[in-house]
């Protein structure tokens, strides 16, 4: 669906990274749009997309800021990925973990270590 060299990662606190990808480096037809939206104090209001791939949709499983806030204009025209809706997911060819819980979209991998907000019991710090 996607390979791309023009990720951005970005990182927030108690998070692994988050990959935004260039739209334009995802297959076409294969986003569309999704019901709701979210507010990220740093980023600003953040939409969702489904993805498909053949007869497969994957609901609300990116999203993206039409107009991110100041400070985060590297973000437009980018798309975040939930790994844990997709079959798999890679960073330089190694596989991802996604993060735990189904609120936050982080690509865990060998080379990021934890602890990280997700997983029962996390949420309050």
């Amino acid at each position: 669906m996607v390979d791309t060299v023009g990720a951005v990662r970005v990182l927030e606190t108690s998070h692994p990274p988050v990959y935004y990808v260039p739209r334009a480096d995802i297959i076409a037809g294969t986003l569309s749009n999704a019901e709701g939206n979210s507010w990220c104090e740093f980023k600003g209001r953040a939409k969702y997309l489904s993805l498909r791939a053949g007869d497969r949709v994957a609901e609300r499983s990116a999203w993206y800021y039409p107009q991110p806030s100041p400070g985060f204009e590297l973000l437009t025209d980018r798309i975040a990925i939930y790994c844990a809706q997709m079959d798999s997911c890679t960073v330089d060819g190694e596989e991802v973990t996604p993060q735990p819980g189904d609120f936050y979209g982080g690509w865990i991998t060998s080379r990021v270590v934890g602890p990280f907000k997700g997983a029962p019991g996390t949420l309050g710090w």
